[in-house]
């Protein structure tokens, strides 16, 4: 959205506000998700219509033409509702000389089908431009994403096209609702009877197929939560990573060891981890660097921190920078969790507006910062225990480049086959998880977000 905020997360929050739901909650949904998704296909169409390019029409009219545009070619709705209430709209928000131009690009676009209209906008080559307009995602996204499809053995060279064609369609699809349940916290019996069902894909997930998720009890307390699958499977795989050696503590079964999540806002990631963390006997720490996601991880924890405090653990949210906290805790934690900012290209389902906020200069400002990270993460770890790096991104610049850049400056860190501990609620490993050692998970394959994962044991060594 124009302001910086995420579209999935304005929208519960207004269509709440007013208090709608049904067909009306499920037509705003789509409409302001569906502008936002295919934005990328509009724009030529709109500027054809229009007879000038979109970067000279204001774009607060730009937006309510957009909104027409998909109402038009997007949706089942009659071509006289659609043109009357985007120019009704464009009168009210934009002014009476903005809805002229409205109506008459509108009426314009109304003339055709959308095949028809694609057929004068979409270029024929090379590839990655017409598939950027045709599945309307910015092309050096759609060049970054057959990269990393290959660079992750998810395709070949022979195969990256039909594969980056299935991933592109599948980020346009709205996404399936994922809940997880926080396990230990009896989340499970409420999400069955709001009528969620069992995912496959990770022993904690659930699936949702309509409603809103705040409605149920285990969301609003805490004991369940709206979170992607693949999200899910990265914390299950830092808790089932074996440690050895100083990190390990009673025996292995858990009890005593101290866990990290050194980025931990908006606390996600952290609430599961801390029930993991409750069921081990181990205490966890969440440290965030800024203080009002900070306190969302506080809310978020509520629920673990209740039953913690009930049976003795310790669950601390702290506010800190996570660069620093290698050098001042050095040698302290079992397993450190790193969910390292990063540009979300691996979310582009859940959060359309991404593919347009995000440039490429985004990845050279990210990178140093993701680097820094990692190094503290492997610092603050006592010898034989385990790092997690994760992004939820595909992009090589932020997944293997970065561990790799990070191993070459370490003798002090060996890497474990994540895939062997990114399993399913039947408790096989996933499929398609390629050669290792790294786990990347796709949309189009997985059924989840694009997360990338790298599990490090810190060993004895110089670093």
């Amino acid at each position: 959205m124009a302001d910086g905020a995420y579209t999935n997360l304005e929208l519960s929050t207004a269509l709440r506000r007013a208090r709608l739901t049904g067909r009306d909650a499920a037509f705003v949904t789509e409409l302001v998700s569906g502008t936002t998704r295919w934005q990328g296909r509009y724009d030529p169409i709109i500027a054809l219509a229009s007879g000038r390019d979109v970067s000279r029409i204001d774009p607060a009219v730009l937006d309510t033409l957009r909104l027409g545009a998909h109402q038009l070619l997007g949706m089942r709705v009659p071509e006289h509702a659609a043109v009357g209430e985007t120019v009704a709209l464009a009168r009210a928000v934009n002014g009476i000389g903005a809805s002229t131009l409205v109506n008459a690009v509108l009426r314009r676009i109304s003339e055709r089908t959308l095949e028809a209209w694609l057929e004068e906008t979409v270029p024929a080559e090379p590839l990655t431009a017409r598939l950027a307009v045709l599945q309307s995602h910015p092309e050096w996204i759609v060049k970054a994403l057959r990269q990393a499809l290959i660079g992750h053995g998810a395709a070949d060279p022979q195969s990256a096209d039909t594969e980056l064609e299935r991933l592109l369609v599948t980020n346009n699809e709205p996404p399936t609702v994922h809940l997880v349940a926080r396990p230990g916290l009896g989340a499970e019996e409420d999400l069955r009877d709001a009528g969620a069902e069992e995912y496959a894909v990770a022993p904690t997930a659930w699936t949702l197929a309509g409603g809103d998720p705040g409605r149920i009890s285990a969301v609003r307390d805490g004991r369940a939560a709206v979170q992607d699958a693949g999200s899910q499977l990265v914390a299950l795989a830092l808790a089932a990573a074996p440690v050895v050696g100083q990190a390990q503590a009673d025996g292995g079964s858990g009890a005593g060891e101290r866990w990290l999540d050194l980025c931990a806002g908006p606390g996600g990631k952290a609430g599961l981890l801390a029930a993991l963390a409750l069921q081990q006997g181990a205490d966890l720490v969440a440290n965030e660097v800024s203080p009002h996601r900070a306190e969302l991880v506080r809310s978020t924890l509520a629920a673990a921190a209740a039953r913690a405090e009930a049976v003795g653990g310790t669950l601390e949210v702290r506010v800190g920078d996570g660069r620093e906290l290698g050098e001042s805790e050095p040698g302290t934690y079992s397993r450190v969790l790193v969910d390292a900012p990063c540009t979300g290209l691996g979310a582009l389902r859940r959060r359309p507006e991404a593919r347009w906020r995000r440039q490429p200069s985004d990845l050279a400002a990210l990178g140093p910062l993701q680097r820094e990270l990692l190094q503290s993460a492997l610092d603050a770890t006592a010898p034989g225990g385990v790092v997690a790096y994760a992004t939820c991104s595909p992009h090589l610049a932020e997944t293997t480049f970065v561990v790799g850049d990070v191993l070459k400056r370490r003798s002090d860190v060996e890497v474990l086959d994540a895939r062997e501990l990114v399993r399913g609620r039947d408790g096989e490993p996933l499929a398609d998880l390629g050669e290792g050692p790294y786990v990347q998970l796709w949309p189009h394959m997985h059924g989840t977000d694009g997360m990338f994962v790298a599990l490090l044991r810190r060993i004895e060594g110089v670093s």
